[in-house]
């Protein structure tokens, strides 16, 4: 408000934004507009606070709130409503008056349309919608609201077959029922209604002083249509101006086993691999994200990246040689209240205690052919050294220019979405899979229906050529010394040892493939896929999975393993069986890293579809770390 300086001339009054108007005025709007001509007779003399009347009626709040209540008035005015609820009806009377009316050609096509069964039809839909009152009908409010509650809010909400999307707890010191988190996609939410920390008093007309959160559930469920809420709103509603992230699970989780999650129904499930999209972070231990196969649904609740790494480094890290299908934390928790998920039922403890530092969360209730080429990269030498992991020496450092290998250990891994453009080299195409698999013949099979498409790099080796051999064909031959200068540049790869040889695939001999415009094509095993993560090679990853025990039994009747002394050796069943634990392993282990995966049931049908999958991996847009990106746009 303004206040005038005593012994000054007054200013001259305001002017009337109202009296200027030029769109027709309601019975408020003229109203006010009077007043204020009024008033400014006597602004100038500032009789018994007249200019103070005159600034509060004048104040740009009051102008606002007006304007809202004109846009209502409007609407009201302008609600479409139909012209008549009888449509049959009429039509019927229209019809009598057709058979008294002459006959002509016009009479008899409009008597065909009266008597068709789609306008029949119609006329009966809108006869039914015209008759219905689609507006839900809302309780009236209470006439005997104390003056003191004057701060509360009544907010109803229709409940439908959806969950309200809240959770709600005690607080530890007051007993007050508080609204917990409101989870993003529910119909809380979407109201804008209630919002964290607001105070429930009342559900249903009754009292929530004293009752427990499942009490308060057990009113909640058996509530049906609309739910009127007594709260006391927060004096400052939390806003979400967070951007949504996409992450990859890099570990599997599941609420159901983890005793530390606020509410197990808000919970939302993953397994590796998973693009899950972050919708809110504010709080710091626990997430709200959904898959995005499902993103029409509510967000659930997830542990945060620095909680998810605590539970790893507490429980995995103390037993690395134990497999976990879920995260179980042994972190301290301490069970203080019970607090409730609206429209659901769900306990959680009201406090976590790490001892390491001070961190706290409520527990809630929830709410070509014919052509001659050479394969480089086939030879027996190399593939057996890969096979011949004590042999392989230390990898304390790896060529990982992007910081890649942080994924190792990291719970989840920003990604984003690639479309390689024409200009664009190709993606790196990576094979894995078990030995016996099948990975070097589906890899032959690929390079030998399109050699001038598809080619493998040509790995480097200490030994010296052979007779029939060339170098850069079947192998670069180089030194020793240059091979270890190589490692220790990290510019290789993959390397190992076989027979006292050195054997490996460097960088240079992919971007070779690269560079002529082909698909490199290449396989590796599990623990080097964390070194080709880059943003100059874009792998794409494929494992390669064998199919049942029954049809491996079939298909490889007349295969033969390679061995170091063997070649002849038929597949036994023990061979069989070690191929299927070690795929096994290799998806729990690395599962997360793998854009696509092949069984190997059939060759042929396996190689068909490789190539659809390379196509897709070239052309469709892909989930990629975030950071090959960033890195694009940086070089």
């Amino acid at each position: 408000m303004k206040q005038l300086d005593k012994g000054a001339d007054p200013p001259d009054p305001p002017a009337d934004p109202l009296s200027t108007a030029t769109n027709p005025e309601n019975g408020l709007s003229r109203i006010l507009r009077l007043l204020l001509q009024e008033l400014s007779l006597f602004y100038s003399r500032d009789v018994n606070g007249v200019c103070l009347l005159y600034d509060l009626l004048h104040s740009p709040w009051l102008q606002a709130l007006l304007k809202v209540y004109d846009c209502l008035q409007e609407f009201k005015e302008k609600k479409p409503v139909p012209a008549t609820t009888h449509a049959q009806k009429l039509s019927q009377e229209v019809m009598e008056l057709l058979r008294e009316t002459p006959n002509s050609s016009e009479i008899q096509e409009l008597r065909q349309i009266l008597q068709s069964p789609h306008y029949k039809a119609l006329l009966s839909a809108y006869d039914t919608v015209a008759q219905k009152d689609f507006e839900p009908l809302l309780p009236p409010l209470p006439d005997n609201i104390p003056e003191s509650e004057e701060a509360m809010r009544i907010v109803c909400l229709v409940k439908n077959q959806q969950p309200l999307g809240a959770t709600i707890k005690r607080h530890e010191m007051t007993g007050d029922i508080l609204v917990a988190r409101v989870i993003h996609g529910g119909l809380v939410e979407r109201s804008g209604l209630l919002y964290a920390g607001d105070k429930l008093v009342e559900v249903n007309g009754v009292s929530v002083e004293g009752l427990d959160p499942e009490q308060v559930i057990h009113i909640l469920a058996m509530s049906r249509g609309t739910i009127m809420f007594k709260v006391v709103p927060v004096s400052d509603p939390p806003l979400n101006s967070q951007k949504m992230v996409h992450v990859r699970a890099m570990t599997d989780y599941w609420p159901q086993e983890d005793p530390g999650i606020p509410c197990v129904d808000a919970g939302l499930p993953f397994q590796k691999g998973d693009i899950l999209q972050i919708v809110d972070q504010n709080d710091a231990l626990w997430w709200q994200a959904r898959k995005i196969s499902d993103l029409a649904t509510c967000a659930g609740l997830i542990p945060s990246n620095h909680l998810l790494k605590r539970k790893q480094r507490e429980f995995w890290w103390s037993q690395p040689n134990k497999l976990h299908t879920c995260l179980k934390s042994t972190i301290s928790i301490s069970m203080e209240e019970d607090d409730m998920k609206i429209d659901e039922k769900c306990v959680e403890a009201d406090e976590e205690t790490f001892e390491s530092e001070e961190l706290s969360e409520d527990k809630e209730e929830f709410v070509g052919y014919g052509q001659k080429f050479f394969l480089a990269g086939f030879r027996r030498s190399l593939r057996l050294c890969r096979r011949k992991c004590h042999l392989r020496q230390p990898r304390a450092s790896v060529y990982c220019p992007d910081s890649c290998c942080s994924a190792v250990g990291a719970p989840y891994e920003e990604v984003t979405r690639y479309q390689r453009q024409p200009s664009d080299k190709h993606r790196l195409i990576v094979l894995l899979g078990p030995s016996g698999v099948g990975v070097n013949e589906l890899r032959r099979q690929l390079i030998e229906f399109n050699p001038r498409h598809f080619q493998s790099a040509v790995p480097h080796t200490t030994r010296s050529p052979k007779s029939y051999e060339m170098n850069g064909r079947e192998y670069h031959y180089v030194s020793k010394e240059t091979f270890e200068s190589l490692i220790h540049s990290h510019r290789m790869l993959e390397y190992g040892e076989y027979k006292g040889h050195l054997y490996g695939t460097s960088v240079d001999a992919v971007h070779a493939v690269l560079d002529e415009g082909k698909i490199c094509i290449m396989d590796l095993e599990p623990q080097d896929i964390q070194v080709v993560r880059t943003h100059e090679l874009k792998p794409y990853v494929i494992f390669i999975k064998p199919s049942n025990m029954s049809c491996m039994k079939q298909s490889r009747k007349n295969a033969k393993i390679l061995t170091e002394y063997f070649v002849d050796m038929k597949f036994k069943d023990e061979d069989l069986q070690e191929m299927e634990d070690l795929a096994q392993k290799m998806e729990t282990q690395f599962g997360q890293f793998f854009d696509h995966v092949i069984v190997n049931d059939h060759l042929q049908d396996a190689c068909a579809r490789l190539l659809s999958a390379i196509q897709n991996a070239q052309e469709e847009p892909q989930w990629v770390p975030a950071t090959w990106i960033s890195s694009d746009s940086m070089s």
